[in-house]
């Protein structure tokens, strides 16, 4: 049995794969646009003709896509099998027999598989490294892969104390099996969903319709993903530029979480 079958049966790791290929099933042109014009924003261009991007954790491949779209050389890597299919399913849907976009099963602790990769003009990790189970390792294995003067986009789960510990419990007994699971969903999907319809009062929006303002992604799918999410760590803002700084790295960009349980986005230059 393979480590991530292992870490699957002992409940130790959520299935992300099998959440992204119902995800895939709801992919239209307008998440598309919208995936692309968010990485672009971050990025500050949406013009990656002629640079090489590596897709650390490419889940869906909806970022990989992106990237291949806005004319990157894109190679794509999962630890999740069924990542993997989901990725190569996107190419061969958009870009089938395309020689400048690879997509491979590996893991971002596998020191040995990235240097075979190479270095990359930039590096993307979008809310994967907080889901290795050795979060700062896999940041600085990742950023290894990043070439002098090249650029570094993570997204890392916000810190936020006990409400962070709360949330792991809540991870660890929806994945500890089928009544976990039944559970926590019974619980917090409901919790989910009122909210999402406060935000729509306070706003005056549909916000689940909304939702794929947000990279283009789907709000039942985030909610499961965020509920089974495992392993799980998080990070700071402050501590997370640090440790980028002592590996010769200058924050370019930063989209904060504001104090939530969301990501914050960032994006670094290596000097």
């Amino acid at each position: 049995m393979s480590t991530f079958a292992t870490e699957i049966e002992s409940g130790m790791r959520f299935e992300f794969g099998k959440n992204w290929k119902e995800y895939l099933s709801t992919l239209t042109d307008e998440k598309q646009i919208i995936s692309r014009q968010s990485m672009a924003e971050l990025l500050e261009t949406d013009d990656l003709e002629g640079k090489t991007f590596l897709d650390i954790g490419s889940g869906s491949g909806l970022s990989s896509l992106s990237a291949r779209s806005m004319g990157a050389t894109v190679s794509s890597f999962d630890f999740d099998p069924n990542s993997v299919e989901c990725t190569r399913s996107l190419k061969a849907s958009f870009f089938e027999e395309d020689k400048d976009w690879s997509v491979t099963e590996g893991s971002v602790l596998d020191k040995e598989f990235l240097e075979s990769l190479g270095q990359f003009d930039i590096v993307y990790s979008w809310g994967v490294l907080h889901h290795t189970g050795s979060m700062w390792e896999a940041i600085s294995n990742a950023s290894e892969r990043v070439r002098p003067g090249g650029t570094f986009f993570i997204a890392l789960y916000n810190d936020q104390g006990k409400k962070s510990v709360m949330w792991k419990r809540v991870k660890e007994i929806y994945c500890s099996g089928t009544l976990g699971r039944w559970a926590m969903s019974a619980v917090f999907l409901p919790y989910f969903a009122f909210w999402q319809l406060v935000q729509s009062v306070r706003t005056g929006t549909n916000s689940f319709r909304e939702y794929k303002q947000n990279r283009g992604m789907n709000v039942t799918h985030d909610w499961y993903d965020w509920l089974g999410g495992l392993p799980f760590e998080v990070a700071g803002i402050e501590e997370t530029v640090e440790f980028m700084r002592e590996r010769g790295f200058e924050l370019k960009n930063l989209k904060s979480a504001n104090g939530s349980l969301g990501n914050n986005e960032f994006v670094f230059k290596r000097v």
